[in-house]
């Protein structure tokens, strides 16, 4: 297998793409780069900021703003993990809750945020040998991906997933309004006018609906394999 790959991860909200692409960056010897944290980060920002009222982005004030963020992944040595850090302050925790993933495909729509993120994004992938997860990851920021990987599940699988997510980390909320969030994710971001999350013409199918974490890297892996 060649050395130096962009492997590039898209798929649906609550698929695992995070998870698998740290274990499959992990196993490759790569570096691990969750392009959804930004957009989460840009998020929380803007709600540390009063720049969402009633649940409407105020973009006419997020944008000029844009330059005040400072967005950063660090290595944590005891979770083996890169951990997201707005500003200098670790936020890995806070851009996960429900609060910041009900208005983070509001915020991902704007084009000026999103090429903010994608110019980051890809100039974190100048050194290639890195495996970076998101919503147009093959399409937009590297077009010319080595690898290109697409992931689904059913809307109630990952609903289910991201419930009991929930639950381990102690937060009690209802599955319907789970499964509201992510129907509601998945037709902003596949409507969106602006870089819509859309399977590249040259990537490979990934439904692991029927798989666990294990199998999804392992089959990851053997895409990798197979198409190098």
């Amino acid at each position: 297998m060649k050395q130096d790959l962009i492997i590039a991860i898209d798929g649906h909200s609550s698929t695992g793409k995070s998870s698998m692409s740290k274990l499959l960056a992990k196993q490759l010897g790569y570096t691990h780069i969750d392009s959804g944290a930004m957009y989460r980060t840009v998020t929380l920002f803007a709600f540390q900021n009063d720049l969402i009222e009633n649940n409407q982005v105020l973009v006419d004030q997020l944008v000029p703003r844009l330059d005040e963020i400072l967005i950063e992944f660090r290595y944590n040595a005891d979770n083996n993990c890169n951990e997201t850090y707005l500003n200098g302050v670790n936020v890995e925790e806070e851009i996960r809750g429900l609060q910041v993933s009900s208005m983070v495909s509001p915020i991902a729509v704007i084009p000026e945020v999103r090429d903010y993120c994608v110019a980051l994004q890809q100039k974190m992938g100048v050194n290639k040998r890195i495996v970076m997860d998101g919503r147009d990851i093959g399409t937009t920021v590297f077009p010319n991906a080595d690898i290109k990987i697409f992931i689904t599940a059913s809307a109630e699988i990952r609903a289910k997933r991201r419930f009991l997510e929930y639950e381990r980390e102690g937060k009690t909320i209802p599955f319907d309004e789970v499964l509201a969030n992510v129907i509601e994710r998945d037709h902003i971001d596949s409507t969106r006018e602006y870089s819509p999350l859309r399977k590249a013409d040259d990537a490979i199918l990934l439904d692991n609906s029927n798989l666990n974490l294990e199998e999804t890297v392992a089959a990851a892996l053997k895409i990798i394999q197979e198409h190098n």
